[in-house]
């Protein structure tokens, strides 16, 4: 755990001064800011998990079965897109400006979400919605980077959490609570009242000094990242799916988005203003900082939807109480993220807490892979804790780890660089998770009928849930059993990329990490 000095030359055009006197805001300030910062993340953090629970809903209203998972991979493919071109955007023209705009574009696309008539413009506001998405989350953690420094960050850290955790819960409950009184629309509607409460918030309060410098808009380089993310996620989330994952579609889908990537590495390195500066990627804390984000996002996420999806399909939770049910992971995130939090700001080393969080992630992983149709809530519920856990301890660790090794403007795009890394082991996990779901799934049930009859499979839709608890027994057992072992066996595949994580945890150097400067001490940095 020795610490190791790793100071990167700032790129050309960055003044040293510039970089050496941060205009950090004082207590007071922040705490008024983050109201508005956690505003805006709130939503992006509420809108998956509230919309999922609405879905059914919408389906039966606007129609378009065949069209459903539209509804989300639209959001996903453009959020995913548009996050690095987001963070970069705010590097030259200012993180409050940006940050309302991204905001501004999040509630245009709500309002036209829920007013749409029929699935294909529900499906094209999504999109919309998923543009302003983008930049609300990683923007707003590169605001926090501006307004506190590294070593106080940590004080914060549990306010961050919050908004993770209670989101978890939260969508749910909003999303069952909208869907059988007012309508499946307010689960849009709700999102203008606190998008507007983040405009007003950020307008008063959010004061960061811009440095106005000469740039250009890499253009070519945010047309190939949007061009091979699109790729991925299409094959990914689409053609793999419904038509095979080798399918010649699939295939030159999966192929494009291999080569815009190299493409646009090329363009980058010569790109003057480029979305992701490759100089960054010198920096080993950079480097193995966004291996980490990956990993850890392919396993992480997978677990938050597949665990939701136990509760309801094997414990028969609705998924209202199945959000409740959640409680006990939340738990876990408060006090790991608090706690590390705080130890982080005593201490100033960081270092420990990735490695301590893939290392109870993993024994996580591995107790739920355990699950059955018997197994008691209250063993489910200590699982969830440490899952909880181990998510604390790594969700911000890594993004300050990182802010604070980057020259100060490159902050933007280092952040959402970071952010874009997790949400593509984000989306890579889930659908490969939901993979071997549906796969172990089919084995099981295909196992489980008796020599010459017809699966269980044949007897049911097993996408439907309800349709699953009204099964009459066996059948019901046999389709239960089928579920928690498949499910187990996802928890289990998600197990050694944690592991991996882990070993690239000890890897991550840790340097100090930097201090509120006096007005004196800034004045005598930047003479140096």
């Amino acid at each position: 755990m020795t610490s190791t000095a790793e100071s990167p030359a700032p790129p050309p055009g960055t003044g040293a001064a510039a970089d050496a006197a941060p205009a950090y805001l004082s207590h007071r300030q922040i705490l008024t800011v983050m109201v508005g910062i956690m505003s805006g993340m709130m939503l992006a953090a509420l809108d998956q998990s509230i919309v999922g629970t609405a879905l059914p809903r919408i389906v039966s209203d606007l129609g378009g079965l065949d069209q459903l998972s539209w509804v989300v991979t639209a959001y996903l493919l453009t959020s995913t897109a548009v996050v690095p071109l987001w963070g970069k955007i705010s590097d030259l023209y200012g993180r409050r400006l940006i940050f309302q705009v991204a905001i501004g574009i999040f509630i245009v696309g709500s309002l036209l979400a829920g007013l749409s008539q029929d699935m294909t413009q529900l499906i094209i506001f999504r999109a919309v919605q998923g543009v302003g998405g983008g930049g609300l989350m990683s923007i707003a953690l590169a605001i926090i980077g501006d307004i506190i420094p590294p070593r106080d960050r940590g004080r914060y850290q549990g306010a961050f959490a919050a908004v993770f955790g209670i989101s978890s819960v939260a969508g749910p409950l909003l999303g069952g609570f909208f869907t059988d009184g007012p309508g499946w629309q307010w689960i849009f509607y709700i999102n203008v009242p606190i998008g507007i409460a983040a405009l007003v918030v950020t307008s008063m309060a959010l004061r960061i000094p811009t440095v106005r410098r000469q740039h250009s808009i890499d253009y070519l380089g945010a047309a190939l990242i949007v061009a091979s993310v699109t790729s991925l996620i299409l094959y990914l989330d689409w053609r793999g799916p419904d038509h095979g994952w080798t399918e010649a579609g699939a295939l030159a889908l999966l192929a494009a988005s291999v080569l815009l990537a190299a493409l646009f590495v090329w363009a980058e390195s010569r790109a003057k203003e480029p979305i992701i500066p490759l100089h960054l990627f010198r920096l080993s804390i950079f480097s193995l900082g966004n291996v980490f984000n990956a990993l850890s996002g392919f396993a992480m996420f997978g677990g938050l939807v597949f665990l939701p999806l136990y509760l309801q399909a094997v414990q028969g939770m609705s998924p209202t109480v199945s959000g409740l049910a959640m409680l006990p992971a939340v738990v876990g995130i408060f006090i790991t993220s608090i706690g590390s939090g705080q130890l982080i700001s005593r201490t100033g080393r960081y270092k420990i807490y990735p490695i301590a969080g893939a290392a109870v992630l993993t024994v996580a992983l591995l107790l739920l892979s355990t699950v059955a149709t018997g197994t008691p809530y209250w063993q489910i519920a200590l699982y969830s804790v440490l899952f909880g856990a181990g998510l604390g301890f790594t969700m911000q660790t890594v993004v300050t780890a990182i802010q604070n090794a980057v020259p100060r403007a490159d902050m933007g795009s280092a952040t959402s660089a970071s952010m874009f890394f997790r949400q593509m082991g984000a989306a890579v996990g889930t659908t490969v998770a939901g993979v071997v779901m549906s796969t172990q799934l089919q084995n099981y049930l295909a196992d489980s009928a008796p020599p010459g009859a017809a699966p269980a499979s044949a007897e049911v839709d097993v996408n439907n849930i309800a349709a699953i608890q009204a099964l009459p027994e066996p059948v019901h057992g046999i389709v239960l059993d089928a579920f928690s072992g498949a499910i187990g066996d996802v928890f289990l595949f998600s197990a050694p990329f944690v592991v991996l994580s882990l070993i690239v945890a000890f890897f991550i150097k840790e340097i100090p990490l930097a201090q509120r400067q006096s007005p004196a001490d800034a004045t005598a940095a930047a003479a140096h």
